[in-house]
């Protein structure tokens, strides 16, 4: 099993700042206080109680903070862990990534490009059976599923 490092995929450059900034007093008018924790304060919900985790729902996933999308429901799958999981971003530039060293372990921190909130972490070299071999284990609440027209 591989050790997860540094992402240096495209997109994993957190050196630019947001495009959306906002005052963290505007940021409470946007979100609720358990929102607010997750997306801004990098908060974690629960495993197995996010409205997302089983989903089978096709779609696209939008940052809840800010509705940029960020995954899609074709890159989700079944890891089990309590949280979604994606094997890719929607668009290699709709993340970013960062270390994340809290909690006492190595982690790579995933953000939302466009407003820095944070949707999660990615893990690398798992072995699950996706063309990436990454999982984005993301909080369902850092994210909004905007699902598929039925239209045609």
């Amino acid at each position: 099993m591989t050790r997860m490092g540094s992402e240096s995929d495209s997109g994993s450059d957190s050196r630019s700042g947001p495009a959306l900034v906002l005052t963290d007093d505007q940021w409470r008018e946007r979100l609720n206080q358990q929102e607010f924790a997750v997306l801004r304060r990098a908060g974690t919900e629960r495993p197995f109680t996010g409205e997302y985790t089983d989903s089978k729902t096709e779609g696209i996933y939008a940052c809840r903070a800010c509705g940029t999308e960020v995954f899609r429901s074709s890159e989700k799958f079944e890891s089990h862990c309590g949280w979604p999981s994606f094997f890719d971003p929607a668009d290699s530039d709709s993340v970013i990534t960062r270390p994340d060293d809290t909690s006492g372990m190595r982690r790579v921190e995933v953000l939302c490009a466009n407003c820095h909130s944070h949707l999660g972490h990615v893990f690398s070299g798992e072995g699950y059976p996706t063309p990436t071999d990454k999982r984005y284990c993301i909080n369902s609440i850092s994210l909004r599923l905007v699902p598929a027209s039925s239209d045609g």
